[in-house]
Parts: C-alpha cells; sequence; structure tokens
C-alpha cells in the first residue's frame, strides 16, 4: 500500500511537472518574424533614389536589415544584408564606385548564434533582389534551399555579373544549391499554409520580390524590399533613377497598395529607419 502511495504521489508530481510546460508549447506563437540589423548605410546624396531630381544634394541614412522567419516547418532567412566582413573594418567600407558608407554594427552570424542557430541550419534562404546589400551573405546559405525568381536567377549569374567578383562573389556558391525557381508572375506560397508568401513585384530588378508574413498576433506584414528606400518615397511614388524598368516598377508600386488595402497589412520600408525602429528589437521577435 506505501508502494502503491508512492507511485501515486510520484505520478501526481510528474503531470504537475509537465503542466507549465504544456502552457508555455501552447502559448509560443506558431509563426515569428526577427528583425536584424545587417548593416548601415550613409549616402551624402540621395538623388539616385528618385528620378524625378526632388531629393537631389539630401543626405540620409539607411537600415540594411535582414530578416528571420521562423515557422514550424523550417526557418525562412529573407535578405542577408551587407557582407558581415565589413564588421572587422575599423573605419567602415566606402567604394569607389558607389556613393555610400558602410558600416556593420554587428554581424549575422553573430545574431542567429543569439537564437542557438547557424547558417547551415537555417533550412531556406529568398532575396528580395539581387543587389548586394540584399546578398552580402548569401553564400553563408549556400546548404539552404534557394528560392529564387527565374528572371533574377538568370540575371545574378549573366556574363555582367559574373565579370564583377565584387558582389558576385557575395552569392556565387548558390548556383549549385538546392533551389525553387519561381516561374511566372505568380505568388509562390513558402510553406504551404498561405502564412508566408513571396509576391513578384519587378522593376527595381527584372526579379524583384516583397515578402508577406501573417502573423497570429500582429497579422499581415509586407516586406516591401527595394519598392521604397526614403520614408518619403511611398507617399510620393519615387522610382529610382537605377531601376531596370519604370514602368514596371510603378505597376508593382500599385501592386503594394492593393494588397495593403486588402489584407490590412503592415508595410515595411526595409531601408526606412523609422520602420525599422517600430519592430521589436532583436533578439525579441514580432509575432
Amino acid at each position: 500500500m506505501i508502494k502503491t502511495r508512492a507511485s501515486i504521489l510520484a505520478l501526481i508530481m510528474a503531470l504537475a511537472a509537465c503542466v507549465p510546460r504544456a502552457e508555455q508549447a501552447a502559448e509560443a506563437p506558431a509563426i515569428q518574424l526577427y528583425a536584424m540589423d545587417c548593416g548601415h548605410s550613409t549616402f551624402g546624396d540621395v538623388g539616385m533614389f528618385a528620378d524625378d531630381g526632388s531629393v537631389n544634394g539630401q543626405s540620409r541614412e539607411l537600415i540594411v536589415p535582414c530578416y528571420l522567419i521562423r515557422h514550424p516547418d523550417g526557418d525562412l532567412i529573407w535578405d542577408t544584408g551587407l557582407p558581415e566582413a565589413i564588421a572587422d573594418m575599423p573605419n567602415g567600407l566606402t567604394p569607389e564606385s558607389f556613393p555610400a558608407h558602410f558600416v556593420v554594427p554587428v554581424k549575422l552570424t553573430a545574431q542567429l548564434a543569439q537564437l542557438n542557430l547557424a547558417p547551415g541550419d537555417v533550412e531556406f534562404v529568398s532575396f528580395s533582389h539581387m543587389h548586394s546589400d540584399h546578398t552580402g551573405n548569401g553564400n553563408l546559405f549556400a546548404a539552404s534551399t534557394w528560392i529564387v525568381d527565374a528572371d533574377e536567377r538568370a540575371r545574378m549569374f549573366d556574363a555582367e555579373h559574373r565579370a564583377d567578383p565584387t558582389d558576385f562573389n557575395n552569392y556565387n556558391q548558390l548556383e549549385n544549391a538546392q533551389t525553387r525557381v519561381i516561374e511566372g508572375d505568380g505568388d509562390y506560397d513558402v510553406f504551404g499554409d498561405g502564412s508566408v508568401t513571396i509576391i513578384q513585384a519587378p522593376g527595381h530588378t527584372p526579379g524583384h520580390t516583397m515578402l508577406l508574413v501573417r502573423l497570429p498576433n500582429a497579422g499581415p506584414v509586407l516586406l516591401a524590399g527595394d519598392m521604397y528606400h526614403l520614408a518619403e518615397s511611398r507617399e510620393r511614388r519615387l522610382v529610382p533613377t537605377f531601376n531596370t524598368d519604370r514602368a514596371q516598377t510603378v505597376a508593382s508600386q500599385g501592386k503594394l497598395e492593393r494588397i495593403s488595402s486588402e489584407t490590412g497589412a503592415r508595410v515595411v520600408r526595409q531601408h526606412v529607419m523609422e520602420d525599422f525602429a517600430a519592430l521589436p528589437a532583436f533578439p525579441e521577435a514580432l509575432n
């Protein structure tokens, strides 16, 4: 009898110990979005970001973010920021061929480590587009499955870009990575449940994309890529001078506004400091 009572007591204690863990599991959001600081770029003249000349001569600091989306079926890194090697440069980097100064306060790998992750643990990688402030750490994720628009991938590996090692060597190993190519103009449902959707929005580059994340508590969030670089760009529909197709850009801007209106999504202008600062400070997540 004593042995039976002892056994019952042990069982009750074991069940009681499990309750907090069960409650924590139930409370943990299914999908989380982490915003990481992957660099800053300072421009003495941001005139290139508006082909109407309205911001010529103005200086501005832009944030260069990376985003990690955690989903029960895997992790997705969206944009990989400036090359983290810049973090080792005491004075940052001022390229001879580009009118900006770049700094990286914290390496992407160090931020992932705060979540007990290494690049090799991340199942999926995708970029809004090919520019080096978005693909700067692309090769860190060569073991991940790369999700990419067909037109963007073709542009990234054409003869012109192969000949420019400065940017090409940031992502060249992805050529042989496991790849999901997005053909046509449709959206791509990353996990098959409608929670994380890559939306085609060409114009800035041939295969520029946006990311719509539907979070359980915060609701839909639309990461706009390089649709808008400056705080005033969205309201005034500014188009950068270096976009590959102006008409496509204007159409994609309209598409963003339609999606925002239809879904009620929070639009994050990825390079705008105030939008980044309004997100939970890493390692906290929006969920």
